[in-house]
């Protein structure tokens, strides 16, 4: 990413299993509060799983939208377009009222938790051919785009764990180029019954709460969930007087292709992204004061992230995983740690690791256990890693 006009967040929107909102979002965070616990919803007979389920039903969650029960809504759009809903209302901006605004969403299950449910009678009947059209990753974007109206052009990317991460990515190299006004990029993805068994399936589920960064650690939490950052320059923001969260100071994607599902024992992937992410900014290590760990529980994945930082950091900033909280909310994670980063440095508060009890042998830290900063935040980098090492980093800048 070239460096020019600045890259500000104007509007953030977030939905997760601590709840529909912002607000609600950060009373969890501060409170210490996790939204994992037993599955309500999701259809499986996996009960053994804790889960970070949004609590709402699809139902209730079209009600809340004013879409009626006959439309054929997948949850992952649902999620999508309250996230999206928020974003857009404290930017205060229209799609339909601004000149090129395009929208990037990140998504990896799309629609499955609907066509699972009828996958049988697909080849026996064609009543059910909508639900194959939002099978399709971009159909949900589609849908979510066509819930608000207005944008000018629209974009999925499907990374996995890192597809959110990558829109804001993307959204951000549109604007430096001058490719477009208004950004509105994150991601979205729901839990569906394959998704919990592809999982289990790569024997990485944890059947307790998980525990990031811990010595035990078993495995992920899944969770659900969407986010979406409103991105502009600062000149665009300056001309219609619009207020900035926070600012994109630099990014990374990196890709150390060593498994399907693994990091790299030397944590390749994850150092090249956090190393470009800050030179992309301009930064120095020493200038991050804390990092908002991809951190999903998984013997591999804190290892190898832990390693990472210990190379490219002296000594390794405050560093906490979130997903304790949330579950790891898969394709819709980088966006919705962006919104949590964004608040953090907002409220000048770190987000501790919840359920943390023995440090690591083979790495030199631990994790936040004290969510009050040595001094202030000014650059959280947020980390995003993907299956087949499609790693990504964030700096998400204050503007004060």
């Amino acid at each position: 990413m070239k460096h020019g006009n600045e890259v500000l967040v104007t509007g953030a929107g977030i939905i997760t299993a601590l709840g529909a909102g912002k607000d609600a979002t950060w009373n969890a965070l501060v409170n210490k509060r996790s939204g994992i616990g037993p599955v309500k919803y999701l259809q499986s007979s996996h009960r053994e799983f804790p889960v970070g389920e949004v609590k709402y039903s699809n139902d209730e969650m079209r009600t809340m939208l004013h879409i009626p029960s006959s439309t054929i809504t997948v949850r992952s759009s649902l999620l999508g377009i309250i996230a999206l809903k928020e974003a857009l209302e404290e930017a205060g901006i229209k799609p339909s009222d601004a000149e090129r605004v395009v929208f990037i969403s990140g998504i990896t299950v799309g629609g499955m938790d609907q066509t699972e449910l009828v996958y049988q009678k697909i080849f026996t009947t064609e009543a059910y051919n909508d639900y194959i059209d939002l099978n399709d990753c971009g159909g949900c974007t589609e849908q979510i785009a066509d819930y608000i109206g207005g944008f000018t052009s629209v974009s999925t990317i499907v990374t996995a764990c890192s597809s959110a991460a990558n829109a804001l990515i993307m959204a951000t190299n549109m604007l430096k180029a001058g490719e477009a006004d208004v950004v509105v990029a994150g991601g979205c993805e729901c839990l569906s019954i394959y998704h919990l068994n592809g999982f289990h399936t790569l024997m990485i589920l944890d059947d307790e709460l998980c525990k990031p960064f811990d010595q035990h650690r078993k495995g992920i939490n899944l969770g659900e969930g969407a986010a979406y950052l409103v991105l502009e320059t600062a000149e665009h923001a300056a001309k219609r007087g619009a207020n900035s969260k926070g600012k994109i100071s630099g990014a990374c994607n990196a890709c150390d292709a060593f498994h399907p599902t693994a990091s790299s024992p030397e944590g390749i992937g994850p150092y090249l992204a956090m190393k470009g992410a800050i030179e992309d900014a301009g930064l120095q290590p020493s200038d991050i004061d804390y990092i908002n760990a991809h951190g999903t529980g998984t013997p591999n994945n804190d290892l190898t992230e832990g390693i990472a930082c210990m190379r490219l950091f002296d000594k390794v900033p405050p560093i906490a995983s979130i997903k304790a909280f949330t579950g790891h909310t898969t394709s819709a994670a980088g966006a919705v740690e962006g919104v949590i980063s964004l608040l953090a440095l907002e409220h000048n508060y770190m987000p501790v690791n919840l359920n943390f009890g023995q440090q690591m042998e083979e790495l030199n830290f631990s994790p936040v256990c004290n969510p009050q900063p040595s001094k202030p935040l000014r650059n959280i980098l947020s980390n995003s890693f993907g299956f087949g090492g499609n790693d990504s980093s964030i700096i998400f800048s204050s503007c004060k």
